[in-house]
């Protein structure tokens, strides 16, 4: 689209490695994890304990996951805790319920490789960079 995708950080509270990542991953077009169209199949959503001018955010969509599998360690994936109204979890891994789940510090390897994916940059991260992206490897990002 014409035009330029603005990225709102607040210093001293939004300025942190895994919120300008998250933020940037918005402005690139994704959205939040526990949003997808499969995520019932990995997370339960606990709507009794959100708080009612947030559960839009936890609201499914119809999305394409580029080939990706649920992610519990993206930057886009909320906390457990997430907007709760009574300190009672939001979200919990089907697999696990006391899988701690959007505590990302970074990028996930799925996080890359989605973002190569939809932009046509190759499929996930080339060298041997994994998980640390202050790496002076290459990769394609």
């Amino acid at each position: 689209q014409d035009g330029g995708q603005y990225i709102s950080l607040q210093k001293g509270s939004c300025v942190y490695h895994r919120t300008v990542q998250h933020e940037v991953l918005h402005a690139l077009g994704f959205d939040h994890e526990q949003v997808r169209s499969d995520r019932d199949d990995y997370v339960q959503i606990l709507f009794e304990n959100i708080q009612e001018e947030f559960k839009f955010a936890f609201e499914k969509k119809i999305t394409n996951n580029l080939g990706t599998p649920y992610d519990f360690y993206s930057v886009m994936e909320y906390d457990n805790y997430a907007f709760t109204k009574n300190q009672q979890p939001t979200i919990l891994a089907r697999i696990d319920p006391y899988l701690p789940i959007g505590n990302a510090r970074e990028m996930s390897v799925n996080d890359i490789t989605r973002i190569n994916r939809l932009y046509q940059c190759g499929y996930g991260i080339k060298g041997s960079a994994s998980r640390n992206l202050t790496s002076k490897k290459k990769f394609k990002f």
